[in-house]
């Protein structure tokens, strides 16, 4: 293998471990049977050919009993619950094989004011992008989910991979989370705004953006819930059929809103989502979902809505609307629960960010069986 990178130490233990392991079981593709532990010989099967190789790599990725394959791009942390450390989790309960790609990978989220990590690069990406290839295993998925890029070349890869991917499989799902940032305030370059406009957007099959990104992406100002319907029609005429505000920050009067992450003013939050694909039942394409602000700051709330996006709308296709329903429904419950378990570290004298963090492991109920107390209203 390549060991570029490698300090010496570690190449020099990676050398002895494989010749400890050859000792034991030296392996020649096509040559002599394999010499097990104990001298037993095994049997000499017939060399795979290249080609069935790949097919065989790529068939193991999709079970009959799997919901599919998701490639999930976002933010890794050691410890804590933002980006693929929440949806990774919540795919798999709900039975997608998930292969995750770590745009960063950083000890703990950058709330916490000091952290530590390595970013990815385009290049990097591509490189695991190359690996897949080389073994098949880029044929075998059905979704791909992006959350936090924080660079322009990983961001322009990332479109480079979306075409890639579509001639593997023209009808791959594209759930694209643009994290641009949130209550006026950016997380990202600002040149990453333009080639979210000019590269991605127009290749996501759903866009999740929160109110302050959809501005963004369309030029808009969005303080009315029939702003928010033209910023919806804005972002479909740049590509993707469905679109989802996920959080919006509104008057009152026009339906609530706020982020679910902390700042707004208002004392309910609104999704609002449209979709041109057609709908089960459904005359119209634009619907909104209203539910009670929780008074409580969160973070990875937007990576943990768009996952559940993904998950729903997977099992219920044709029904965005519902799908938003029931992911709003789990959302609210890991907060709801999150919320106790801090007010409970608080009154036990317990302070510091780290109690906001989301029960995400224990709230596996409402991840797959969530009690649904806000309904869609189709407008």
């Amino acid at each position: 293998p390549d060991l570029a990178g490698f300090p010496d130490a570690k190449i020099a233990g990676i050398a002895s471990t494989t010749a400890r392991a050859s000792a034991i079981l030296p392996v020649r593709l096509g040559a002599a049977p394999i010499r097990l532990r104990g001298g037993q010989r095994a049997k000499k099967g017939p060399t795979p050919s290249p080609s069935s190789s790949l097919s065989s790599a790529s068939e193991m990725n999709v079970g009959p009993s799997s919901a599919g394959r998701a490639l999930t791009i976002q933010s890794h942390v050691v410890s804590g619950y933002v980006g693929n450390k929440c949806a990774v989790f919540t795919l798999q309960l709900h039975g997608f094989d998930v292969d995750p790609v770590l745009s960063v990978q950083f000890s703990n989220h950058t709330g916490y004011g000091s952290w530590k990590g390595e970013v990815m690069t385009g290049d990097q990406l591509w490189s695991l992008v190359e690996g897949l290839e080389t073994n098949g295993l880029l044929a075998g998925y059905t979704h791909l989910l992006t959350g936090y890029i924080g660079s322009a070349s990983l961001l322009r890869t990332v479109g480079r991979l979306v075409r890639k991917l579509r001639t593997y499989n023209p009808d791959l799902v594209y759930v694209c989370d643009p994290v641009l940032g949130d209550n006026g305030k950016l997380y990202v370059p600002a040149e990453l705004a333009g080639i979210y406009r000019e590269d991605i957007v127009p290749l996501a099959t759903l866009l999740t953006p929160n109110q302050f990104e959809a501005e963004l992406l369309t030029g808009l100002t969005i303080g009315s819930e029939e702003e928010a319907v033209a910023a919806c029609a804005a972002l479909h005429a740049a590509g993707p059929p469905s679109v989802v505000i996920t959080s919006l920050d509104l008057d009152d009067r026009d339906g609530g809103g706020g982020a679910p992450g902390g700042g707004g003013t208002s004392s309910s939050i609104t999704l609002l989502g449209s979709t041109s694909a057609p709908q089960v039942n459904r005359g119209g394409h634009v619907f909104r979902i209203v539910v009670p602000r929780i008074p409580s700051y969160f973070t990875g709330t937007g990576d943990l809505c768009a996952a559940l996006l993904l998950a729903w709308s997977a099992k219920m296709p044709g029904q965005l609307g519902t799908a938003a329903e029931m992911a709003v429904a789990s959302l609210q419950g890991v907060l709801r629960r999150t919320a106790k378990a801090q007010a409970q570290a608080e009154a036990a004298g317990k302070t510091g960010i780290g109690c906001r963090e989301l029960r995400l492991v224990q709230s596996v109920d409402d991840l797959l069986r969530p009690e649904v107390t806000a309904k869609v209203t189709w407008l």
